[in-house]
């Protein structure tokens, strides 16, 4: 399964990227008792800072990737992309991966480019990698619990913050009102207030215990009395239920293999970026970046030490006197 650190760690870094690109330009970006901050002076602190350096790194490396996914004949579809985002997804809890993406100022477009990239790096290094059904065989033996799925439902809410609400929301939506309009209009859930209270697929275990002990308790299509969690008050209704299922070496062979071959292909990843920088042509404009690529120092010829004789061999001359 793909390494959520490092989505973690490239989404980090988009963020910064957008951070620092996002004013440039002249005019005044704040005030204070009248007495301006500059976009220029704002972006110059920016450039200036470590930070900076680590980002046009980036840049530089996205570029490369491009460059060579282009001159390697490597394409990535919208359907990998799609793929490995939703592997990232099931990571977070219903709702909070959009909260996520919008409190740091990200887009879908911003997350699909930083796939890509892992892709191509995948698709790059993965030619050296080979896993043998011997090897997915051990792993599946030694870890098949961690491959069972649990029981799921798939579910819907509304929260407000007091008992009272609760019951008005209970009672109108048991006398025939409109789940997402109640939602709409009553909810304190910014993650799925405008999404009809939808709350998708919930693992048993991954919510709060109050709400998990209720939605994998409640009948499919009952409205529930009000929940209290430590959010507030819970009005909940189950749509559809999956019951758990234990895994097998035929359900999971493909995600082994996939794990395995990410395990492998991590200690290659640093040395495929760097040789793809050593022989890229970087021209450095501004001084204030110059150590972002520094110029690799020549190595010095090999010279044949005194009294080696040719191919290698030791000349008897060469020898220690006995």
């Amino acid at each position: 399964m793909p390494n959520l650190s490092r989505a973690a760690a490239g989404l980090a870094t988009l963020l910064l990227a957008a951070g620092l690109t996002a004013c440039s330009g002249g005019g005044a970006l704040a005030t204070v008792n009248g007495q301006s901050i500059s976009k220029s002076d704002f972006d110059a602190k920016l450039e200036s800072s470590p930070a900076a350096i680590s980002t046009l790194q980036q840049m530089v490396r996205e570029i490369l990737l491009q460059q060579y996914a282009q001159k390697n004949n490597i394409t990535v579809t919208d359907a990998e992309i799609a793929s490995r985002e939703d592997q990232y997804k099931q990571n977070f809890p219903p709702g909070s991966w959009d909260e996520m993406l919008k409190s740091r100022g990200l887009t879908e477009n911003d997350v699909h480019q930083l796939i890509r990239d892992q892709i191509i790096i995948d698709k790059a290094v993965g030619k050296n990698v080979n896993v043998s059904d011997a090897q997915i065989k051990a792993y599946f033996d030694k870890n098949h619990a961690a491959f069972d799925k649990p029981a799921q439902v798939d579910a819907r809410h509304i929260l407000v913050a007091d008992l009272k609400t609760a019951q008005k929301v209970e009672a109108d939506l048991k006398a025939g009102k409109d789940f997402a309009a109640e939602a709409k209009q009553y909810s304190i859930d910014p993650g799925s207030r405008d999404k009809g209270g939808e709350l998708g697929e919930i693992r048993h275990g991954q919510m709060v215990p109050a709400f998990d002990a209720a939605v994998f308790s409640l009948p499919v299509g009952v409205i529930s009395a009000p929940v209290k969690s430590p959010f507030g008050y819970h009005i909940i209704q189950v749509e559809s239920r999956t019951p758990g299922q234990k895994a097998t070496l035929a359900n999971t062979k493909d995600k082994i293999a996939d794990l395995l071959r990410q395990q492998q292909e991590a200690p290659l990843i640093q040395p495929f970026l760097a040789d793809l920088q050593s022989k890229a042509n970087i021209q450095v404009n501004d001084p204030r970046f110059a150590a972002a690529f520094p110029t690799p120092e020549p190595t010095p010829p090999q010279t044949e030490p005194s009294g080696a004789a040719p191919n290698g061999a030791v000349s008897p001359a060469a020898s220690p006197s006995q």
